[in-house]
């Protein structure tokens, strides 16, 4: 009886949102700025002083460009030699393809779901940092699979801030990892039905419960 009266008492008005199908099936990106872009960008808004000196991303420069200053160089790794802006074509799972000591920031956005040995990618980075160096990086937590990489390379894994700040202190040590998370139910409901950011407030966007956990993100120095 009791749960029937809450029910009674707390009735959710689902409007158009009881329906098997998303509301976008692509992240809202057809609609405007998907939610977890919104969180990777503060993220790195607030760590910019760390984008400096040697900056390496992954396959494109976006967030170096947009968020760095006193830049000397900016490194774009690549999988393979078909990306024309790669400067190191590399694997993240195997040093031996990449650059020791060589990175001052590394930026690492929404890439370690799609990488099956994750922890081994995560020594990948740690090797090319300089001493000091610094990496940024944000995980997917609440999200529904990316089809379009599952098909590809593979989309394995969903995180949470425990797991991320226990597999980059087994690598960077205890004390240099700093974890940070974003999301709320109501941003992680409209992040899976393919709600954009620009349908939702700036209160309701950042208004933080670790139980519902859409971005992690790390900063983790060498």
């Amino acid at each position: 009886m009791k749960k029937i009266f809450n029910r009674l008492l707390n009735k959710p008005n689902w409007h158009n949102l009881r329906n098997l199908k998303p509301v976008s099936s692509v992240f809202g990106l057809d609609r405007g700025t998907p939610i977890d872009r919104i969180y990777i960008e503060d993220f790195l808004n607030k760590n910019k002083i760390c984008i400096q000196g040697v900056v390496c991303e992954i396959g494109e420069d976006i967030y170096s460009k947009k968020f760095g200053s006193n830049i000397k160089k900016v490194e774009i790794l690549h999988y393979t030699n078909d990306n024309p802006k790669a400067t190191i074509i590399g694997d993240l799972v195997n040093v031996s393809t990449l650059p020791k000591n060589k990175i001052d920031c590394f930026i690492l956005t929404q890439t370690l779901n799609f990488i099956y040995d994750f922890k081994s990618a995560i020594k990948g980075i740690y090797y090319m940092l300089k001493s000091e160096g610094v990496a940024l990086v944000t995980v997917a937590g609440i999200s529904q699979i990316s089809r379009y990489d599952m098909d590809r390379w593979g989309d394995y894994w969903r995180f949470t801030d425990l797991s991320m700040k226990k597999s980059f202190e087994e690598v960077f040590g205890i004390g240099n990892v700093e974890i940070e998370t974003y999301g709320n139910v109501l941003a992680a409901t409209a992040f899976l039905q393919g709600i954009c950011a620009e349908e939702l407030t700036k209160k309701e966007l950042f208004y933080q419960d670790k139980d519902y956990q859409v971005t992690i993100a790390i900063k983790a120095k060498k």
